[in-house]
């Protein structure tokens, strides 16, 4: 006969919640990227991911990030991401002035 370990419900059910997580890390890190998508399908539904399309053409990160708002803001934010790629797309100008004036 098999002597079951001594543990109380709570040791088992943390027990168990571990190997939980342990098995869902596993089947997730089989899964590609971009077959899946975190907080909802607003780039799952483009023909082109934005990240792909920023890695292809070696895009820097505010250009990334101009992509990635202009790119979801009628699936997901709407005018707030449309205000948030202007942010990114001020700090690029200014980042571009101040490497011209020096």
């Amino acid at each position: 006969m098999v002597k079951e370990p001594n543990m109380n419900h709570d040791a088992i059910k943390q027990y168990l919640d571990e190997m939980q997580q342990h098995h869902l890390l596993q089947v997730s890190a089989q899964i590609r990227a971009n077959e899946q998508q975190v907080g909802g399908a607003h780039y799952a539904v483009k023909a082109i991911q934005p990240w792909d399309f920023i890695i292809a053409n070696d895009i820097g990160y505010l250009e990334g990030n101009i992509i990635k708002y202009i790119s979801r803001w009628k699936d997901k934010g709407g005018v707030e991401d449309l205000k948030k790629a202007q942010h990114y797309l001020q700090k690029l100008i200014e980042t571009h002035d101040k490497k011209r004036v020096v």
